[in-house]
């Protein structure tokens, strides 16, 4: 919950702290990431700790058992006030789909390490785009269809343990709106690294 007081915004998350799982908070507090606003004024989600590592390969079995400490919260998208709940589906559905396994290299990377970063890659959504559901076997749980939003987050790039830049990734977070009436983060997808400007 918002509140602005004087020239001062507070944002008010204890309710969300108390309805959070005891392992969840756990989560939550070991973690090393942040929300900046780059030179463009458009917020990111700078995710310092490579928790996921794998020159190869990710394992997606330890991304996961991550992700299921989320299952059960809540956190709210800052532009719209809109909670995005996390459910059973989630760990399954960013570890298995079919968009996850066309990834490779540094995008696939990105996306194991921005399950670390759902907090906040949810807090700093924008440019919701609804479509309706064309599917039979989501009948329920996109009932009221689906909405992608645009996120971006950064990922340290080492060179010999110095940290030499940030590589930053767009990606959308893609949002069932289920016949509870809730909606649920379903899936990250479209993770792109973004190019080089001079």
């Amino acid at each position: 919950m918002n509140f602005v007081i004087g020239n001062t915004r507070i944002n008010i998350t204890s309710t969300n702290q108390e309805k959070r799982k005891r392992g969840t908070t756990r989560m939550l507090e070991n973690r090393n990431v942040n929300i900046i606003t780059d030179a463009d004024s458009k917020k990111l989600v700078l995710i310092n700790d490579i928790r996921f590592k794998g020159k190869r390969q990710i394992d997606w079995d330890d991304v996961k058992q991550y992700l299921k400490g989320y299952v059960g919260d809540y956190y709210e998208i800052e532009e719209n006030a809109e909670c995005i709940f996390i459910g059973n589906e989630l760990p399954e559905e960013y570890t298995e789909s079919e968009s996850r396994k066309s990834l490779m290299g540094a995008n696939a990377k990105a996306k194991a390490n921005a399950a670390t970063a759902i907090p906040e890659l949810i807090q700093i959504a924008s440019n919701p785009a609804y479509e309706e559901n064309r599917k039979e076997k989501h009948v329920k749980n996109a009932m009221h269809g689906w909405y992608r939003y645009d996120v971006r987050f950064a990922l340290p790039v080492y060179e010999e343990n110095v940290l030499v830049r940030y590589n930053i990734f767009y990606a959308q977070l893609l949002i069932n709106h289920a016949e509870n009436g809730k909606k649920y983060l379903y899936d990250i997808l479209a993770v792109k690294k973004e190019t080089s400007r001079p």
